[in-house]
């Protein structure tokens, strides 16, 4: 290994190497590196920080979002508006351009939020050995070969690989999602090893539990595991959700759409009515108005932000509009485990002694929850002395308490020892003891010891640890009967047992001491076994009902972790993630390790993604993999997570999901959604609160696209058939205008559709107008334009009215027939010829009201006849109108009920 510019080529090999020879490579010794050599290397490496993404220019962040075929058609009219000095048009068309610009804006930079909040895991000092002194100097001077040492409570300031451990103990949580503490040795490990069982390295970013240790330092900066996660974080291309793809299809069909009809009335105009060339201008320009949806982007991000209310209300909390709607078109929700499906709070739930065997009520670390015999009988001490003996041993050889803050139960100490505290208080047991000393918790003999003192004066030997190292130490067992040898194949068999189920075991033992004064390791035999307990990080009760409604819904749930096969295998079994009884055949494979997906090609990985549900000792890298081979399968994936080694694949996922309470903030920056509560269950919620977003856009769509459609039809029909406009440029703005600030946004309060949850998701390639959908908006369009024209017709030509007068019925007409498509919209597939019409959506009646003063000022308003040359119409006009727009209702539904019977047929 030779030192270079961030890590050495082979530093990430180190684990597998003895201390010395990577000392060697680092031209180190144990005494560390001179001042002098940490220096220039220090020049040669750099520092130890994550480097500063690459920004973009804000101006240019800001000038992306006028990207879009619609806006550009939007931007051009609005210059000719301008230089016919129409300004009135003119404002309000660049106005919903640049707040369309201007939401896209605010919502960006999520990724270098993200990268920010990886940094904040970095240490800022560091304990370092230079010239063979200890010294405490910026983590950011740390270079490879510097030796470091780290103490409990400590960040470790780099990634190091040991020289020395004492009882060393990591969380990793975070960056390999272990619900417990790894514990750490000087031995080297295979060079297969991932990164979860790297035992012989420390990892920049976690935190020491327990003991003490010294390392040197392998890689700083990016070169460290968190620095590439941050890599793979900068490099993942985020992906846009269905709604966004099929919005950009759908405006440039409609762009190309609106430039081939305004060239072929510019053409019509020209060579066959023989129109001025202004006039021509004049007509296309309101063609153009007419028929781009420039209410659309405002309809659609207004619709997505009362979600957002909505969703936030049941504690989701989203961070990117569009991610709501991408929800509800979830396919696949790979999960991470710890945190996410359990609750990360280790929990003792079986009791095996010699003499009877015990559950464990209750989950986490709240001790509430009764102890019960086989019987399903309170387990009560007094009655139970094989139980009292073994939790006396496991609340005394343990220096874990249970604290509660806010109303939340917490631990300070080990998970694992917690357990046990937590068990102890359920079962009602205060010993009353002084400890007198104690062997503390070794990787090497993975057991600890103590020494305590009764009230009564008696002295014990208690030990606690991992049950084949235990049994080694013991010569007898604890029953009913009193103490009796060994029986080592039946204790053998009970471990074997309970791992089978994904507990972790632990053993408890004892030994009477009446003269000790002092323990050692080697004072810790002879011991009379007590007994087992298996120990889980328990699922969330509410994240198994949800993971069935998911199923209900066609979503498949993945588990995605960093902890071993058989706990996650045993984990998703009681989840209801995979069945119980275990694969159909020998060709099924039920998990898949971070081993096995190493060895796989891309294409063999995507061949077994869609039938395998839980992946185990993954890592990062490999996380991306497995979303990126679902999405080539057209799947949309949700990713949730709450560890930093969960952000690259937040960001690559359609939907990224994190915790909001035990999340990192790196995590919570990646991702589009984080959950207040940490529940599982809230993403069920706001799956069917995004299909019903969704539900809610398409009526919107299928609403508007007509107002346009109509509009358009009449100017394309007037010009085609050499008559006067029947409406004007600035007359199409206006009904444009009420139409969305009214009329377009009550269909975002409609309540979720009937079953909205037990259908399959759409397909992401499904537009958001469906075929029949699209039938029903052009004949809309169509009976819509009809009325409107036939009414200016009407007014002009048979009933004697001037042309203002006949515009403003024409716009009456068009409002009026808006408003009874409305009520047509609201129930897409089915019939609105019943009395539910007219109820569960009182923004219905608010927008209608909304729409009529507004048209009535339109109408009456002096002020109103100077800017869009409208007049003041009676009676008679607008019992036309009124007779018109129910006549749309009643056609629209018609063609409803023979376009559902088409489709059934």
């Amino acid at each position: 290994m030779t030192v270079t510019s961030g890590p050495a080529p082979t530093a990430v090999l180190a684990f597998a190497e003895p201390p010395e020879a990577v000392l060697d490579a680092f031209g180190s010794t144990p005494q560390g590196l001179s001042q002098d050599r940490a220096a220039r290397r220090l020049v040669e490496v750099g520092q130890n920080r994550l480097p500063d993404p690459p920004r973009r220019n804000p101006v240019l962040r800001f000038l992306a979002h006028f990207d879009d075929v619609l806006i550009y058609i939007l931007l051009a009219a609005a210059v000719l508006k301008a230089i016919l000095g129409e300004w009135v048009d003119f404002t309000v068309i660049l106005v919903v351009a640049v707040a369309n610009a201007v939401v896209g804006f605010v919502q960006e930079g999520r990724a270098d939020k993200a990268l920010a909040g990886i940094a904040t895991m970095l240490s800022p000092d560091a304990d370092v050995r230079r010239d063979g002194q200890w010294r405490t100097v910026p983590a950011d001077e740390l270079v490879p070969g510097d030796v470091v040492r780290v103490g409990p409570g400590a960040r470790v300031p780099a990634d190091l690989r040991l020289l020395s451990a004492a009882a060393l103990q990591v969380e990793e949580a975070a960056l390999t999602g272990e619900s417990v503490p790894a514990h750490k040795a000087v031995e080297a490990v295979g060079t297969d090893a991932g990164v979860g069982d790297r035992s012989s390295m420390l990892f920049s970013g976690t935190i020491v539990t327990a003991g003490r240790g010294e390392g040197v330092v392998t890689s700083t900066g990016s070169g460290t595991e968190i620095g590439r996660i941050q890599t793979l974080v900068a490099e993942v291309d985020e992906l846009d959700t269905p709604l966004t793809r099929q919005l950009a299809h759908l405006g440039k069909q409609l762009s190309l759409l609106i430039l081939v009809m305004a060239a072929v009335m510019l053409v019509i105009g020209r060579l066959i009515h023989s129109f001025a060339l202004d006039e021509l201008v004049s007509a296309a320009i309101g063609f153009a108005v007419a028929a781009v949806p420039e209410g659309l982007p405002a309809l659609v991000t207004v619709t997505l932000a009362l979600g957002v209310q909505q969703m936030a209300r049941r504690n989701a909390i989203t961070r990117r509009l569009t991610s709501v709607e991408g929800l509800g078109s979830v396919t696949t929700i790979c999960s991470d485990k710890t945190g996410t499906l359990t609750r990360n709070e280790m929990t003792a739930r079986t009791v095996v002694t010699a003499s009877g065997r015990y559950s464990v009520e209750g989950l986490g670390y709240e001790p509430t929850g009764a102890v019960r015999g086989s019987d399903g009988s309170d387990a009560d001490l007094a009655s139970h002395l094989d139980l009292a003996a073994f939790v006396t041993a496991g609340a005394l050889c343990n220096d874990a308490r249970v604290v509660q803050d806010d109303g939340r139960w917490g631990i300070v100490g080990q998970p694992t020892e917690a357990a046990l505290t937590v068990l102890a208080l359920k079962a009602g047991a205060a010993p009353d003891a002084q400890r007198i000393a104690q062997v503390p918790f070794d990787s090497a003999t993975k057991f600890s010891a103590t020494l305590d003192e009764a009230a009564d004066g008696a002295r014990h030997v208690h030990a606690l640890g991992a049950p084949d190292r235990l049994l080694d130490r013991c010569t007898r067992q604890r029953t009913d009967e009193g103490s009796v040898p060994l029986d080592r194949a039946w204790w053998d068999a009970v471990v074997d047992e309970l791992g089978a189920q994904g507990l972790r075991v632990l053993a408890a033992a004892h030994r009477a001491e009446p003269d000790a004064t002092g323990l050692a390791g080697d004072d810790v035999h002879d011991l009379e076994l007590l007994g087992v307990v298996g120990i889980v990080d328990p699922p969330r009760p509410e994240a198994v009902t949800a993971i069935a409604d998911c199923h209900r819904a066609g979503i498949r749930v993945k588990m995605i972790t960093g902890d071993h096969a058989g706990t996650a295998l045993a984990i998703a079994r009681e989840l209801g993630i995979v069945a119980g009884d275990g694969p159909q055949s020998d060709d099924e494979v039920e998990v898949l390790t971070g081993g096995e997906l190493e060895a796989m090609t891309n294409e063999q990985l995507r061949r077994r993604v869609r039938s395998v549900d839980v992946y185990a000792r993954t890592s990062p890298e490999h996380k991306i993999r497995i979303v990126r081979a679902l999405q080539a399968h057209g799947e949309v994936v949700a990713m949730t997570g709450d560890g930093v080694n969960d952000a690259p694949a937040l960001t690559r996922a359609d939907i990224g999901i994190a915790m909001g309470i035990k999340g990192t903030e790196a995590t919570k920056e990646a991702a589009d959604i984080v959950l207040a509560d940490d529940n599982f269950a809230t993403i069920e919620r706001a799956v069917e609160e995004g299909r019903r977003i969704y539900d809610n856009i398409r009526k919107s769509v299928a609403f508007l696209l007509p107002t346009n459609g109509a509009q358009s039809l009449v100017i394309l029909v007037a010009v085609l058939a050499g008559l006067s406009l029947p409406l004007t440029p600035v007359q199409i703005l206006w009904v444009n205008l009420v139409t969305a600030i009214t009329l377009s946004l009550a269909l975002a309060g409609e309540p979720a559709e009937r079953g909205i949850m037990t259908r399959a998701p759409r397909s992401p390639r499904e537009h958001v107008l469906s075929p029949s959908a699209l039938v029903l908006v052009l004949f809309a369009s169509v009976v819509i334009g009809a009325a409107t024209l036939g009414v200016y017709v009407l007014e002009r030509d048979h009933l004697g009215s001037d042309d203002a007068r006949a515009q403003t019925s024409a716009v009456a007409m068009l409002a009026l027939a808006q408003l009874a498509y409305l009520f047509s919209c609201r129930f897409l597939g089915s019939t609105s010829l019943t009395w539910r019409v007219l109820v569960g959506n009182r923004l219905v009646w608010v927008a209608a009201g909304a729409l009529v003063v507004l048209q009535l000022v339109f109408t009456y308003a002096p002020f109103m006849h100077d800017w869009f040359d409208s007049a003041a119409i009676g009676a008679r006009d607008w019992a036309i109108t009124v007779g018109g727009a129910a006549g749309v209702f009643l056609l629209v539904e018609a063609a409803k009920a023979v376009i559902r019977r088409s489709v059934r047929g």
